[in-house]
């Protein structure tokens, strides 16, 4: 269903993973470098363990698996940087929105109520980047709210307003 027409071009309706209401906040993009750098090592390596035994071997056939590592690395390249693009999160007044996925898209919901704590992670590559990870933990064990790609200044803000809104929120029931 589409919306009337708008300067002769009609306009999509919102979906599930688009509510009209939101505003989104897309994470920073030197998440897309982060993974590209973890993705180029893996790729390096995978490449050292082909090549090496197909040219001590000396089969033809060999020579193929160094061929699908670099496809997997250039599809990697490829799409990481839409991957990175399409995550992005949302506060709104009772909810903590968070939309990710290309081809198998998702939409998170977290009520602040629900919350039971908040984490900020950030590993040595993370670091590295000037990134960290935001994690909600509910009752539920298989909700997966986590927010990657993050200043670090952003994380901690994240972190203490979300912290502030789930403990209000308790605070009601």
């Amino acid at each position: 269903m589409t919306a009337p027409e708008h300067g002769g071009a009609a306009l999509a309706a919102p979906g599930p993973f688009d509510p009209s209401d939101v505003s989104w906040t897309p994470v920073s993009r030197r998440l897309a470098t982060a993974r590209l750098t973890s993705a180029g090592i893996t790729v390096g390596i995978a490449l050292v363990a082909t090549v090496v035994p197909a040219a001590l071997i000396g089969v033809a056939w060999l020579w193929a698996l160094p061929g699908v590592v670099l496809l997997c690395g250039v599809w990697a390249a490829l799409l990481i940087p839409r991957q990175v693009r399409a995550l992005a999160y949302a506060e709104r007044a009772d909810d903590l929105l968070i939309r990710r996925g290309i081809l198998l898209r998702s939409l998170v919901v977290v009520p602040y109520g629900r919350m039971q704590y908040v984490d900020v992670t950030a590993g040595p590559l993370a670091r590295k980047f000037k990134i960290a990870s935001v994690q909600l933990h509910t009752a539920a064990p298989n909700t997966n709210a986590t927010i990657d790609g993050l200043p670090p200044e952003e994380a901690a803000r994240l972190r203490d307003r979300l912290a502030s809104r789930g403990e209000a929120r308790l605070a009601g029931l």
